[in-house]
């Protein structure tokens, strides 16, 4: 609590007077063609040179996802893959690279657990949520370790400057699932704020097939969800802010592999069930040295905690960690021409479990630099980061992009990127099984893009990619973590958004081919053929809309024995806004009552697909009087 008093207490010292750019981030956040993500920065995503998607908060209750993993299943070349129950780990791929090699970020924090490297978003309630932007392709320049594969921020509820409004958000639907909201918002000219709580809860289904008779039951899943944003401007060059959110619950999951008893000599079943604790806190100082210069200090904390429980005996695993983090960033506007990105950053990790690690904390420092030029024929972007890691050492990270406009509607881009992976606690100290002697991961990644402006209402964006992974962290026939692993994904994207006839539609599509180098086998439970298609108009006061999701057969293992079927989902969802402040939403998913699975388990020597949900309802009203 100490270290989170003096966070606050820093993140709100004024110490040089810092600046407001030229689209406040509390506004971008409600348009869906910028992007804040890709530097640290408000900027067009036409700009950008990541490939990148953006869900704001309209499209969110537009689309009425049920989880944040269910928005993620959305954008082009990202595979969700989840096991066990509604809270169960998912596994989130993207452009084929597995968890830990994706950065999460909330509301600029990182989120991953500093032992196991999960970044817990099937916790994340989907209502506290104001915005998601996702970035294919590694971003370590900026972000440093995990950004190999990509990067996901989410934000959390923002205030507008309006009148104070209650926000009132209640749902009901199948199995026994329910979801409850309650928040006010508002601001003026100065301050902005949010407040928002939510309680969700499902009775769940039983993921198992065969397994013991202590995995027969439902997998429930509770969670109660807390946000808060908080902005003020101190005067026209100078602002300040809090933003924090918490998510507490509990859920039941299933373990196919049992109990070992060293005494009996005998495996039995268990009913596990875990609870967890995900909480993050920051503050920022935004302010303008002058009209050229654009400085930003972030300092936060965030915890994840969980604690699991077998109710067939007295066992209680706890994994908690800690991570407090400074970032301090220089936006330099050179000329008309080139600008200037100057910046540092810091976390520590800590550890606190029921496992006894050889060592539980360790610091990261880094500074980078990326100068980026706009010219009329040509523009360019080169980046350089070094870290200095107490663990593992220095490492230097290297980026560059040339960008070409064929026309005034047409651009093509060629990207090089390095990215690294530093090992977690777990691979470096977990008793028996990890190895102090571990290096980063390390992968270097290529790609063109073409995007097109193909008429005022719709956009064309491809890429063509390649990512070359070394030293991967596998474990070795001892199952103790080695760097003997290599990875070459190589890739196609398009995503296609147009508004014809008064419809909106959404077209994204994928195709990988991730491949083990020394093998030549596919990497697991990753798809090598995504598809995925919204279809949305709205009449007047009513809105329809449809959703499909196909996704190609897969390997449940590295050796490609056990096969996952492909499956195909269609969806149907309506509105009507019945006044100026109610709204009712109701939506149908699996509509055609697919049985399907994305992963295997093993149980008394077979392999059995983890249960989906089948066809589900839900029905849902939400209030927001203005006072």
């Amino acid at each position: 609590m100490k270290r989170l008093r003096l966070a606050l207490i820093l993140g709100f010292i004024p110490a040089c007077p810092l600046l407001a750019e030229p689209l406040e981030r509390e506004d971008a956040l409600k348009l869906p063609q910028i992007l804040i993500t890709g530097n640290r920065q408000v900027e067009a995503r036409s700009d950008s040179t990541s490939a990148n998607s953006v869900f704001t908060r309209d499209d969110i209750d537009r689309l009425q996802p049920t989880s944040l993993t269910d928005l993620l299943g959305r954008v082009p070349g990202v595979q969700v893959a989840r096991s066990g129950g509604r809270g169960g780990l998912p596994g989130i791929y993207i452009r084929g690279t597995k968890s830990a090699q994706s950065l999460v970020l909330v509301d600029g924090q990182r989120m991953a657990n500093a032992t196991s490297a999960d970044s817990n978003l099937q916790y994340l309630n989907i209502d506290q949520i104001e915005r998601v932007e996702v970035l294919r392709g590694s971003r370590s320049v900026i972000y440093g370790s995990d950004a190999i594969g990509g990067v996901i921020q989410i934000f959390t509820r923002r205030g507008a400057d309006q009148a104070p409004q209650l926000r009132l958000h209640s749902a009901v639907g199948s199995y026994g699932s329910s979801q409850n909201s309650l928040g006010i918002s508002g601001g003026d000219g100065q301050t902005r704020y949010n407040l928002s709580g939510s309680l969700e809860q499902t009775a769940g289904i039983n993921r198992t097939h065969e397994s013991f008779p202590s995995d027969s039951d439902h997998d429930a899943y509770r969670n109660k969800s807390l946000s808060l944003n908080l902005s003020h401007y101190l005067n026209q060059e100078l602002e300040i802010g809090l933003t924090a959110m918490k998510n507490v619950g509990k859920t039941e999951l299933d373990n196919s592999f049992g109990r070992w008893d060293p005494q009996t000599q005998t495996v039995s079943g268990q009913q596990l069930y875990s609870d967890f604790d995900i909480s993050s806190v920051g503050s920022f100082i935004d302010a303008q040295l002058n009209e050229r210069w654009n400085s930003r200090l972030e300092l936060g904390h965030s915890e994840n905690r969980e604690k699991t429980r077998d109710k067939l005996s007295a066992e209680i695993y706890s994994f908690n960690t800690y991570r407090d983090s400074l970032n301090w960033q220089n936006n330099l506007t050179l000329d008309d021409q080139n600008s200037l990105i100057l910046g540092a950053d810091a976390y520590q990790d800590r550890v606190r479990s029921s496992t006894v690690f050889e060592e539980d904390s360790r610091w990261n420092r880094a500074a980078f630099v990326q100068h980026r030029f706009h010219g009329e024929y040509f523009s360019t972007e080169l980046g350089l980061r070094h870290d200095q890691n107490q663990q593992f050492g220095s490492h230097n990270t290297w980026s560059a992009s040339l960008t070409v406009p064929l026309n005034a509607d047409n651009d093509v881009m060629l990207t090089y990127s390095e990215g690294f992976r530093a090992p977690t606690f777990n691979d470096l100290y977990y008793p028996q099984f990890g190895n102090p002697d571990l290096k980063p991961e390390y992968s270097k990644s290529y790609e063109l893009q073409w995007r097109s402006q193909l008429s005022e209402t719709s956009r064309l964006e491809t890429s063509l990619y390649r990512t070359d992974i070394r030293d991967a962290i596998v474990a070795d026939a001892d199952f103790i973590q080695q760097n003997i692993g290599a990875a070459r994904i190589t890739g196609f994207e398009s995503a296609l958004q147009q508004e014809w006839f008064g419809w909106q539609s959404s077209l994204g599509i994928a195709i990988i081919d991730p491949r083990d180098r020394d093998t030549g086998h596919t990497l697991s439970r990753r798809a090598r053929r995504t598809l995925s298609l919204d279809l949305d108009r709205q009449f007047d006061k009513v809105g329809v809309g449809a959703s499909w999701q196909a996704v190609s057969s897969s390997f449940n293992d590295e050796d490609n024995k056990q096969p996952v079927g492909g499956y195909g989902l269609l969806g149907l969802r309506g509105n009507w806004q019945a006044s100026s402040e109610v709204r009712l939403d109701l939506k149908v998913d699996n509509l055609l009552d697919k049985s399907f699975t994305r992963a295997l388990y093993s149980y008394d020597g077979n392999y059995y697909g983890y249960r989906e949900e089948r066809r589900s309802l839900q029905l849902a009203i939400t209030w927001t009087p203005t006072f």
